[in-house]
């Protein structure tokens, strides 16, 4: 597996918390839906996820689990979408499941700020509790000493692969939208930089585009409504065989509805998923017979893309990784409880993580840490 320095994860903390969800449709779950056998988990496991409007793909995740395990099996607790100014909250939850002797395994997904003093002091009481955490938000020394298994996109080594696959869409151009906000971060930045450098390397075009702040004074909506007007000002300049990148995601969605009016590319969302930003800015939406039929999901999003006559210019992952992420963990709690797995096994991480999707990934870890673990997966033309 590859290793990353952790000098370039310091700044994720907030970045992550920064990219929430603002979509019209919930979307589906990643994988193929099967039936359980509810007697292979003898245990409670808790999740925490985001409200809907703070994370609705690790929202829908746990739905899904509990669809497959049971409310009694698996405790559904959900963070303050003010989580910054209500870690006390956070915390709290965090406990509570705790306290609760059957469980015996806790995801966090995503792991905001909160998470790392909540497992500190459950762990004075209960060093048998497992901690699984989704894109950790706080010190990842911290996190790789606490925490038993974190998982992480990684967005650097995405900084270079979205680049190449906006060229092989015919991209001459590439604009990436952001906001000083997420420039003060490291990996954020430093993300940025390996995008403008693979745009040189590729004959590409880079135009760094500063965009309203969501939590500032205009809000989600004054940066959607820039996100619409602008883009149409960048593909009237530079022509339509221009790529367009945003990292945050509430701007997901206006700029997938804007590049498809102008004829445009979109390589992929900031957090890449079928059902992030798509659904809504096509008008699509998912029924219950096919949620969780990510391959449905993606030939719907096809065929609105083709009605513009623009197929193969824009793309995303095969499945929502981070719901694949709340799958696979609680697969892998369960087998660890039960005495089958070393949970920071590579193999054993991978073939679940797969098996949840349905799809290839590529495993990397950071700082050398087993236990904090990156994961890209391949990126698919629509």
């Amino acid at each position: 597996m590859r290793s990353l320095p952790l000098t370039l994860f310091a700044a994720l903390a907030i970045a992550l918390a920064g990219c929430t969800a603002e979509t019209s449709t919930p979307p589906a779950a990643g994988g193929a839906a099967g039936a359980a056998d509810i007697s292979g988990l003898d245990f409670k496991i808790g999740i925490m996820t985001g409200t809907v409007s703070q994370g609705e793909d690790e929202y829908r995740g746990a739905e899904r689990v509990i669809a497959k395990y049971g409310s009694k099996k698996i405790l559904h607790r959900t963070y303050p979408d003010n989580f910054t100014t209500e870690q006390e909250t956070t915390i709290t939850q965090l406990m509570e499941m705790a306290d609760d002797p059957e469980v015996k395994a806790i995801i966090v997904a995503q792991a905001i700020p909160g998470t790392l003093p909540a497992i500190q002091k459950i762990r004075r009481k209960r060093t048998d509790l497992l901690f699984l955490l989704v894109s950790p938000q706080e010190d990842p020394e911290q996190i790789a000493r606490h925490a038993d298994l974190a998982m992480q996109t990684d967005d650097l080594l995405r900084g270079e692969k979205i680049i190449e696959n906006a060229k092989k869409m015919g991209a001459k151009t590439f604009v990436h939208y952001t906001f000083p906000r997420h420039m003060s971060m490291e990996i954020l930045s430093r993300r940025r930089d390996i995008m403008q450098k693979s745009c040189f390397d590729n004959g590409i075009e880079f135009v760094s585009v500063n965009a309203p702040d969501p939590t500032g004074d205009q809000g989600i909506a004054g940066s959607q409504r820039f996100i619409l007007e602008d883009v149409p000002r960048q593909i009237a300049r530079y022509g339509a065989d221009t790529g367009f990148f945003s990292t945050n995601c509430a701007m997901q969605e206006p700029l997938i509805r804007s590049a498809l009016d102008g004829g445009a590319i979109f390589t992929e969302q900031c957090c890449p998923s079928p059902t992030h930003g798509y659904p809504g800015a096509l008008g699509i939406s998912i029924d219950e017979a096919s949620a969780g039929d990510m391959a449905a999901i993606r030939g719907k999003i096809s065929e609105k893309i083709a009605e513009k006559h623009l197929t193969g210019r824009f793309g995303s992952w095969e499945v929502s990784i981070h719901i694949v992420m709340i799958e696979a963990l609680v697969e892998l709690a369960k087998d660890r409880v039960h005495g089958k797995i070393d949970i920071t096994d590579p193999a054993a991480i991978e073939a679940a993580l797969e098996k949840a999707g349905s799809t290839q990934v590529e495993l990397g870890t950071f700082g050398g840490h087993k236990n904090f673990v990156m994961v890209i997966a391949e990126n698919v033309p629509l």
